[in-house]
């Protein structure tokens, strides 16, 4: 039996695909930094093993997968070259597998788990389907038929895939370490289209998007007037949303979701769509619509007397609004409280501006000292320049979460898409 090693298991991606290989009957073993995250607790509850860096034993009969977070350089990746080893990066395997199955590339600036989750969980109630979604989960069945996952478009390496199916949630300037413009994302978006097997889904609320050409199908779905399917009659309560479908103008079924805002009605639609290419019966997907419980990381929720704790992956100016929207749909009488910690450097001087602005749609503003990544350790940019941009807001610091307090009865938005549980757990010891 093969051996798979992962450098850099505790990768949301890596994670995810670990588990994975596990499931379907894999040996799986792997190493990261010491320190703890969210990503490795489904690892553990499979008894996978976890190293720290170098610590594992490593041998010519074992295939490496690396994370694309470490570069070939990297001291483990230099050990298993020298032991005779077999190394393949992540992507390059991802694209490998999953040509045995009906796959299906969700790919997005934004919305990309959410409806990485939501899609593999409809599908899975008409047939079997294993999934990789970015949260850091991934589940694999031995007689899986088809395969949804989470496609990056960070460094283009979404363009090792080429999927049966493509689902695209938006077009957005992100990654300003990589990407120079948002027209270089447009082309990579582009190129990743004409990879396409059998149809794309793309959102015609996005006006980028209405722009891909493709040699398959390029099937729209929105709020607006114009697309394919449609959602209309749409109500919104603070037990979800409520809406009808219509298919090319004509009626087909109306739907419920126990989600929240605008951005979540679009990626229902995508799997509505899908799963209606796939001739799957509007119950089937009504049904599975109504039971789907979320993923990690997107708006997840713990109580607190009548104090409301949210963690949401929100690091983006559109996604932290979306994020603010959701709040205000569930709980319209509770004050909306966001605490924010920026991720890298590059993205947080690229967005000040939009950064201040989207933040400035809650009630009160709590900023964190900016998250250093793996692949950009330090920049000249603080937390006081988003600060001096951003009114109504204060600096927080994991050692004196006490100014949060004073928000009684609130919802407490923890935002960003580094380590910003911290201090949502010096908050919960606190209370």
């Amino acid at each position: 039996m093969t051996t798979y090693h992962f450098t850099g298991i505790k990768g949301s991606g890596m994670s995810s695909l670990a588990q994975i290989l596990h499931d379907v009957g894999h040996h799986v073993q792997g190493s990261d930094k010491s320190e703890f995250f969210f990503t490795e607790k489904p690892l553990h509850e499979r008894g996978i093993n976890v190293y720290e860096f170098e610590q594992a034993d490593i041998t010519a009969e074992m295939i490496v997968i690396a994370g694309n977070a470490y570069p070939d350089s990297h001291p483990e990746l230099e050990k298993a070259r020298t032991a005779g080893a077999e190394i393949i990066r992540y992507h390059t395997f991802l694209g490998n597998y999953m040509s045995q199955f009906t796959s299906v590339a969700v790919t997005g600036a934004h919305g990309k788990t959410s409806t990485t989750g939501l899609l593999s969980h409809v599908l899975n109630v008409y047939s079997p389907t294993s999934y990789l979604i970015g949260d850091g989960t991934g589940n694999g069945l031995a007689d899986a038929e088809n395969f949804v996952f989470e496609a990056c478009e960070y460094r283009r390496h979404f363009l090792a895939y080429h999927p049966d199916y493509a689902v695209m949630t938006n077009i957005d300037f992100d990654h300003p370490d990589y990407f120079t413009s948002k027209e270089d994302v447009f082309s990579a978006f582009q190129e990743m289209a004409s990879q396409v097997k059998k149809a794309i889904f793309a959102c015609g609320d996005d006006d980028d998007l209405l722009k891909i050409t493709a040699s398959v199908p390029v099937i729209y779905y929105g709020i607006k007037s114009g697309n394919d399917f449609q959602a209309t009659s749409i109500e919104k309560t603070p037990d979800g949303t409520t809406f009808d479908v219509m298919i090319r103008d004509e009626f087909y079924h109306r739907f419920h979701i126990p989600m929240y805002g605008d951005h979540t009605i679009q990626n229902a639609l995508a799997v509505i769509a899908l799963c209606h290419f796939e001739e799957i019966p509007a119950e089937a997907i009504a049904k599975g619509l109504s039971t789907f419980g979320g993923v990690k990381r997107r708006f997840t929720e713990t109580f607190k007397d009548a104090r409301v704790l949210i963690d949401d992956y929100a690091h983006h100016p559109t996604e932290i609004t979306a994020t603010i929207q959701s709040a205000r749909q569930k709980y319209p009488d509770k004050e909306v409280i966001a605490v924010f910690q920026p991720h890298t450097f590059s993205r947080t001087a690229k967005f000040l501006d939009e950064f201040a602005d989207a933040l400035s749609k809650a009630d009160k503003i709590y900023l964190c000292e900016i998250f250093a990544s793996a692949r950009e350790a330090q920049g000249e940019l603080t937390i006081h320049d988003l600060q001096k941009l951003t009114p109504n807001s204060a600096i927080l610091s994991e050692s004196d979460v006490s100014p949060l307090l004073v928000h009684e009865d609130a919802v407490f938005l923890f935002m960003g898409a580094g380590d910003v549980q911290k201090f949502q757990q010096a908050f919960e010891k606190l209370i």
